[in-house]
């Protein structure tokens, strides 16, 4: 989502088909709360990938288009059955996707390689 607030030229066509489509149908856009922890985490030590600020991001994603899906015990339970991730903050977000049946938007390979959640690549 990152991607797609600050650059969308850096989406696939197809993440950027699903992601339009989703808000021109005022469907929400989900995200897991660990994604806001990592996005804070990577701005904070400058590795965002981006010259918009985390105030400002995060001014964003609190627009109606998005909807924070928290870390419940059923996402950490269903993350704690990931093993094929090392990455805690992969392993929560992988978790959320499938708790709520969603497809994930990325571009990590180690998610996508891993086949553990339906992914929009």
């Amino acid at each position: 989502m990152v991607r797609w607030l600050t650059d969308p030229r850096k989406l696939s066509r197809e993440q950027a088909r699903v992601t339009e489509g989703a808000v021109r149908r005022a469907e929400p856009v989900a995200l897991s709360a660990m994604t806001l922890l990592e996005i804070a985490v990577l701005s904070g030590v400058g590795k965002l990938g981006t010259k918009v600020a985390l105030t400002e991001l995060f001014e964003d994603l609190q627009a109606p288009t998005f909807q924070i899906l928290p870390l419940t015990f059923e996402v950490a339970a269903e993350a704690a059955g990931l093993a094929g991730l090392r990455d805690p903050a992969d392993r929560a977000i992988v978790a959320t996707a499938r708790v709520q049946r969603l497809r994930l938007v990325t571009s990590d390979q180690r998610i996508i390689d891993s086949k553990l959640v339906p992914v929009v690549v």
